[in-house]
């Protein structure tokens, strides 16, 4: 065979060198052009390659935050429960009622006479644990309402015995059995 099917053509005269020429160069454009467009794809595809990792390593983080703030929540609810059990002052042989709000729901509880003056003076309070409420140090209080504050259902401010000077009225006393 002598060549290509062009250089055949050339020789028979049944095509020109012009546009041979401009075949050819018409060929090598069109795969240029191929090859910048396989760049191009890879490119993109490279590119949406790196978005999908950022995009789950960004989905990744969320997860571990919103699992980390779960577990967060659970240690706090697991420190209120132990600060309660723990600290909790036992209301067996309650005789009077010690009426209190909770959600705007008036709810009572049965307390001896010294729990009772020890409410009113801010000295105890009353915390909710799992549907129950219980009696607790004032100081204990404090600190579960730093950690979860709708735990703390009644505590009074501290009362300090200090006798004002220009009261007109201290030199009455107050009966034992009087109940507001």
């Amino acid at each position: 065979m002598a060549g290509s099917l062009q250089d055949q053509l050339l020789k028979a005269g049944l095509a020109d060198s012009k546009k041979a020429k401009k075949i050819n160069k018409d060929k090598s454009k069109q795969a240029k052009q191929q090859r910048k467009n396989q760049v191009d794809t890879i490119d993109e595809t490279k590119i949406q390659v790196q978005q999908a990792r950022e995009q789950k390593v960004q989905r990744d983080r969320e997860l571990n935050e919103q699992r980390k703030a779960e577990a967060d929540k659970k240690a706090i609810a697991a420190q209120v429960k132990q600060l309660i059990t723990v600290n909790r002052i036992e209301r067996s042989g309650g005789e009077v009622d010690y009426n209190f709000t909770d959600q705007k729901k008036i709810k009572k509880i049965l307390v001896n006479p010294v729990m009772l003056e020890q409410l009113s003076r801010g000295w105890l309070a009353i915390v909710s644990l799992e549907g129950k409420y219980e009696l607790v140090p004032a100081a204990v209080a404090e600190k579960i309402s730093q950690r979860l504050p709708d735990r703390v259902i009644v505590c009074n401010e501290a009362v300090t015995e200090q006798l004002d000077e220009d009261d007109p009225y201290a030199q009455y006393q107050i009966p034992d059995d009087l109940m507001w």
